[in-house]
């Protein structure tokens, strides 16, 4: 695996965002929850990108190339297209519209799609 360290480093950085997202849902912290799953998420692909020595400096570059190397050659099944999407909306209104608002049920959501992609990754790199 290329750059094996700094892979290892994103998935634990995923997986303590994943905690982090935890410990907001039990706070009632939704939209800090949400916010975090998707970090969980987008870690997570970086981390796969990294392993074919692949970096961007944006999140759309990150979510797009995503994509065209994994999902468009079958690696992974085109639902991560819609989830990786659907969280990089959530997050994108949690943090920056004060008038949008998420229930626990929309954070548990987020949580739930973020595990899978983390755990997909792990499972692609044979680390889990």
């Amino acid at each position: 695996m290329m750059n094996g360290d700094e892979v290892l480093a994103l998935i634990s950085k995923a997986e303590s965002k994943f905690k982090t997202a935890g410990i907001d849902l039990d706070n009632g912290q939704f939209e800090d929850s949400i916010s975090r799953s998707y970090y969980c998420a987008f870690h997570s692909i970086s981390a796969l990108l990294l392993s074919k020595d692949l970096s961007f400096s944006s999140h759309n570059q990150t979510i797009g190339n995503f994509n065209k190397e994994f999902v468009k050659t079958g690696i992974f099944s085109k639902d991560y297209t819609e989830i990786l999407q659907s969280l990089f909306e959530d997050r994108q209104s949690s943090d920056y519209d004060a008038l949008t608002t998420f229930t626990e049920e929309n954070a548990e959501e987020s949580m739930r799609i973020a595990q899978k992609v983390l755990h997909g990754v792990k499972i692609y790199l044979a680390i889990e």
